[in-house]
Parts: C-alpha cells; structure tokens; sequence
C-alpha cells in the first residue's frame, strides 16, 4: 500500500508545485497519475528502473542536470533547496527515494522539459497519460495510465485533491 493520493496531492505535490511557482490542478493530477503509474503511489520505491515515487532512472535525473537546469542556475538554485544539505552530496540520486518533494520537483522538470502542453483539463486522463508516456514510459501503454489513475488516484470516482 502506498500514500493517500490526497495526502500526496495536499502536502507534497501542490505545495511543491506552488513552490516552483507552477500549480495549477491539472499539473497536480498529471503528478498524481505519474506517481500511481510509476510506483502505485509509493508501493514500491525503488527498483532497477527507477528511484522514488515517479521512479525516475540515475542516468535520467543526471541528464536533466547537466542538460536542463545547468542552463538555469536560478531554477537549479530553487531545486537544489528542496534537497537535503548533506546527503545530496553524497548521493544525489537517493533523494529521488527520500525526499517526496524533491522528488516531486525532478518529475515535474522532466515534464517541462518536454514542452508538451498539459491538457485542458484535471480530469483528462487520456491527454494525462500520452504525456506520461512520452516523459517516463515510451513503451507503455495508455490504458496502462487510466488503470493505474482509477485504482490509486480516485477509487470510488471520488477526486483526490
């Protein structure tokens, strides 16, 4: 079992979200799906794949260092105070694990850096789901997404945040 989608809504992705100054409720409930997607909300935090919530790969999160956010030291800035003082030194990648809101933040970068537009809507799980796909699983399949979304994210058709 893994965590409350509306604790994880309520007091890690919108205040991360709010932190990068980037709420809004569709980018909560896209965070929401990745997470139920990617580790049925926090079941299963870490295997080969993948670190953390969003199980988000060491060479991934490397890249989107050394590709993304070194070309934007105020926003590498605001990430890197989400982290932990010291162990982010000496692991960086065990935050993704650790560190529910850093963790957060490096998924949501990895959407932006995408470019995709986010759909229209919270509740549009298909637009949701092509851009989980296109920014964590390449090879998943959609439908993947909408069962992951209605078994963790809104049992009893109830919304989560």
């Amino acid at each position: 079992m893994g965590i409350a989608a509306s604790e994880l809504c309520r007091y890690v992705i919108r205040p991360t979200l709010i932190y990068l100054g980037r709420h809004s409720a569709t980018a909560e409930s896209l965070l929401l799906g990745i997470a139920a997607s990617q580790s049925a909300l926090g079941s299963a935090l870490h295997d080969r794949r993948g670190h953390g919530l969003y199980r988000i790969a060491e060479p991934r999160h490397q890249a989107l260092w050394d590709h993304y956010l070194a070309l934007d030291p105020e926003r590498a800035s605001l990430i890197r105070g989400l982290a932990s003082q010291h162990a982010f030194l000496s692991s960086p990648h065990l935050e993704l694990t650790v560190n529910l809101r850093y963790a957060t933040a490096i998924a949501w970068l990895l959407v932006e850096e995408q470019n995709t537009p986010l759909p229209e809507t919270a509740d549009d799980l298909m637009g949701m789901a092509r851009i989980w796909r296109q920014t964590f699983q390449p090879q998943g399949r959609l439908r993947d997404f909408t069962y992951a979304w209605q078994t963790c994210v809104s049992p009893l058709n109830q919304v989560a945040c």
